[in-house]
């Protein structure tokens, strides 16, 4: 088994590694080892802009120029204010010439003070032969063309004599657009950027060329000069324009080599990566510069260019994170067969590689407050999804490909020998129930065989005399050992009703039973179960619940099978570490137990399941089988199968926020990190829902600021949209995967199933979210007999969802049909808005489906309010479920 492990191990990791090889795939364009025309200077450094008032130094522009002065021939810059206006001198002590520019927008006064600045550094720097009087001002239409010509016409007067020429900056299709433009300058200074033309990185020299010569051929008496020509590092995709390392060092490396072929005039764009150009061309303008914002080189001009060239360090990082992990995994699940271990290392090791991944890509951006703000809303959501799929994968795995089982508890056959059965006393708490389907429960109840029991029915707080009534007579007609109380007031809802049982229960009890109002026990459940308390490490013992009357419609069809999936896949995964969730019908628990833990909870809305909780810290072991021993009703309509989701939800954030100290390691404690793990990650799908609907929320609020100010909001990173498919295709493959070994129904009932577990999901948010921030909710009760509700009031039931269903997909169409031309992370973003719709409108579908009788068939059911004989009809205990594989 070691060599096995050994070898999963490194088959892992070589795969990892090839991985790594395979995302970063090594290029080589054309190299150059000469020096660069020009380049565009903009002095910004990192933390430095003109929105946040912070400009460059003359000691921080002296070590640029100091560094470009043996790269480059000749700088571009853009302005005279802001420190700019250092640039010309500093850069004749390094032997550059500068084409100086200033800018023009609708500032007047800022205007003036740019020409007044440039007439002095002219007049004053022998190495400003040329001059740019605006940058793009008409392609941003800043000011009308008579309005920029003046200002031409008033340069050149104010430089007459000085032998400087004179021309403005402009994208190719101005001056083809305006030839009187054309007419008033020295030279014709164009931008060429074909990234956001979106071409690809591959046709992008050429295609910029044939744009430069249509700007010659415009102007066949002027020289055409590019004072912007390059390509961002990182960014958006546009089109067919992707931005990267490679393909920015195949665009500039390939063009330098055919400027220096044909004797181009150029200034590549730019020196330096202007993170505070954010905010204005989005994530792609800080990334135009051959050097990062530190000064450090993007890519070197001769020999092969990587993406991510510190890869192997990238790659042995994520291989450090998962070992620790994964010897742990291999080691104490060893009985998993070779194909489990393999899938979950693997599961392992792609989380870990994702980690890095991330925090490369942190590193690697430069953070403005939105960006901040973006990555402080979603890390926690990434973070949530690396380990839920690894909570949900190592479930799959020890459901799949586990050799057996190691807690294996089957009802025991009746042993004639036995001379001690304990007493058990059964709870029965009920608040107005029909009284005709609490007596067909009493009625199971008394066909027990079981030698030595009593029944407690605990009537709380119900008003009407007519409704509990009958059930007290019916106690007094099945014998001495049904005992009736009706309390009221009492407080502490369930929970208070089961405390007073404790009260009034027999002295020589040694086991207590608790039964929902509206269960059909089957006769051999105590003698099947109770021999178990013959261990006394044993603290309860849990059968599953089950229901009778889902085959009446689909809503009731589908609803059953969901439940299913809980006590058939995710209880029997618990039983195997000893950490069941308690529920609080079918359920066995020793009086010792109880008197040394203390009784049920009524500050908690989930009582059964903080008792489960403080039983095992407590030491005591459970045992649960699979094998029903008892039928339920299920909710009758859409709105109680919510309530009751949104109680358990509720309850489990109460839970969590009482006994979080439990969760955590330490000598102190008496859960095993095993039973801490599941409680942690049996409730973590439900922070998923929680925070999904954060998600969605705040992804409607982004998409409104993408579409409406897009110069302050930016798409997140495509690695942050995973989560919501991530957590989106886990709840799929766990109906369609994990049921189908598990659970005996059709595909169908599947798929029933599928939908229905994805209708709760905003219900289930807004308890966990509700259950963070208060402290208190009051008992809500699961209807059992309602009547079925109109259509409108499905909908009704459904509207918040259906509300934001409706958001969320005309946010998607929106972001597609307004940014998803140019952008395919736009139309991805357009994409992941509907698949998060998606379970918003399950819940619509699902609440349609439970005012209508089902379509598929009408089989024999069991009415409400059938007699109790029908229900030994069904199969006995050891049949897994009453109709394994019906469809």
């Amino acid at each position: 088994m070691r060599y096995s492990g050994l070898f999963v191990l490194l088959l892992i990791f070589a795969v990892n590694l090839a991985g790594w090889i395979y995302v970063n795939p090594p290029v080589e364009p054309r190299p150059w080892g000469e020096l660069i025309n020009g380049v565009d200077y903009s002095p910004f450094q990192a933390d430095q802009g003109p929105n946040q008032k912070k400009f460059p130094s003359a000691e921080e522009i002296d070590r640029d120029l100091q560094l470009l002065s043996s790269k480059v021939r000749h700088l571009r810059t853009y302005s005279t204010l802001d420190g700019q206006g250092d640039i010309a001198p500093i850069a004749s002590r390094y032997g550059l010439d500068v084409m100086q520019g200033i800018w023009l927008d609708g500032r007047l006064e800022r205007n003036e003070e740019e020409i007044a600045n440039l007439v002095n550094i002219v007049k004053q720097n022998r190495n400003v032969r040329r001059v740019l009087v605006g940058n793009e001002t008409m392609l941003r239409l800043d000011m009308p063309i008579t309005d920029l010509i003046q200002y031409i016409r008033r340069v050149r007067t104010e430089l007459a004599g000085t032998g400087v020429e004179i021309s403005t900056a402009e994208t190719w299709d101005i001056w083809l657009r305006y030839p009187q433009l054309g007419r008033e300058v020295d030279f014709i200074a164009i931008h060429l950027l074909p990234y956001w033309e979106g071409q690809s990185p591959e046709k992008a020299v050429e295609y910029a060329l044939g744009r430069y010569q249509q700007v010659k051929d415009a102007h066949p008496t002027k020289k055409v000069v590019i004072t912007e020509i390059g390509w961002p590092s990182e960014g958006r995709t546009r089109r067919e324009a992707v931005p990267s390392p490679t393909s920015q060092a195949t665009f500039l490396r390939g063009f330098l080599n055919i400027a220096n072929q044909r004797g181009l005039d150029y200034f590549i764009m730019e020196a330096f990566d202007q993170p505070w150009k954010r905010n204005i061309e989005g994530s792609v303008g800080a990334y135009w510069g051959i050097y990062n914002a530190d000064r450090t080189p993007k890519f070197p001009m001769i020999g092969p260019v990587e993406d991510r060239p510190h890869w192997p360090q990238l790659a042995a990082g994520s291989i450090l994170i998962a070992l620790p992990l994964m010897i742990w995994f291999l080691a104490r699940w060893s009985d998993l067969r070779f194909s489990g271990r393999l899938f979950f290392g693997t599961l392992i090791q792609v989380v870990a590689s994702a980690i890095v991944w991330v925090v490369d890509a942190g590193f690697r951006t430069y953070m403005s407050p939105g960006v901040a703000l973006m990555w402080a809303m979603l890390l926690p959501l990434l973070v949530m999804l690396f380990i839920m799929v690894l909570a949900e994968g190592l479930e799959m795995s020890e459901v799949i490909w586990s050799n057996r089982r190691q807690r294996l508890f089957l009802p025991h056959k009746n042993d004639l020998s036995r001379s001690h059965w304990p007493k058990v006393s059964i709870h029965v708490p009920a608040y107005n129930e029909p009284p005709e389907m609490l007596k067909q429960t009493l009625d199971a109840l008394a066909a027990l065989d079981y030698p030595n029991f009593e029944v407690l029915v605990i009537d709380n707080n119900t008003k009407d005399e007519a409704v509990w009534r009958p059930v007290q007579q019916h106690c007094a007609t099945l014998g001495a050992r049904f005992r009736f109380f009706h309390v009221a007031p009492l407080t502490g809802f369930k929970a208070g009703a089961l405390n007073f049982a404790l009260r009034n229960m027999a002295p020589d009890t040694e086991v207590v039973g608790v039964i929902d109002a509206d269960y059909l026990v089957e006769p051999d459940w105590l003698r099947a179960l109770v021999p178990y308390f013959d261990r006394p490490d044993v603290g309860f013992v849990q059968a599953p619940q089950d229901h009778y009357d889902w085959k009446e419609d689909a809503f009731k069809e589908y609803i059953n099978w969901e439940y299913a999936g809980f006590f058939q896949i995710g209880m029997v995964q618990r039983n195997e570490r000893d950490a069941i969730i308690q529920h609080g019908t079918m359920t066995l628990v020793r009086k010792a137990a109880i008197d040394h833990v203390g009784p049920w909870a009524e500050w908690c809305i989930c009582e059964d399941s903080e008792m489960g909780l403080r039983l095992l810290a407590g030491g005591w072991k459970s045992a649960y089988t699979d094998t029903r021993f008892g039928y339920g009703l299920t909710p009758d309509s859409f709105g109680g199968y919510k309530t009751q989701r949104y109680r358990w939800a509720y309850g489990a954030v109460q839970i969590l926020k009482r006994h979080w100290r439990d969760m955590l390691p330490g000598d102190t404690r008496k859960l095993d990190p095993m039973q801490r793990y599941h409680f942690v990650a049996g409730w973590l799908p439900w922070f998923a829902d929680a925070l999904g609907l954060v998600f969605a929320i705040a992804s409607l609020a982004w998409t409104v600021g993408v579409l409406v100010m897009p110069k302050y909001f930016e798409l997140p990173l495509g690695l942050f949209l995973l989560p919501v498919v991530a957590v989106f295709a886990a709840k799929v493959a766990q109906f369609l995967w994990l049921y189908k070994i598990r659970v005996p129904c059709s595909f169908r009932q599947r798929m029933g199933a599928g939908l229905a577990g994805l209708a709760l999901t905003y219900t289930i948010a807004k308890a966990m979210l509700a259950g963070l921030f208060t402290s208190k909710l009051p008992f809500i009760r699961t209807p059992k007999h309602e009547n079925q509700p109109a259509l409108v009031q499905a909908m009704i039931i459904a509207r918040e969802e259906s509300l934001l269903g409706a958001l969320l997909t005309a946010a998607g169409i929106a972001m597609w049909n307004f940014q998803g031309g140019q952008d395919p992370e736009a139309r991805l973003w357009g994409v992941v808005m509907l698949a998060q719709a998606m379970p918003y409108y399950a819940t619509l579908a699902l609440a349609m489906i439970s005012t209508a009788k089902s379509r598929f068939r009408k089989p024999e059911a069991m009415a409400k309010n059938a007699p109790v004989p029908s229900l030994f009809a069904l199969p006995k205990a050891g049949s897994p479920n009453p109709s394994a594989g019906a469809d």
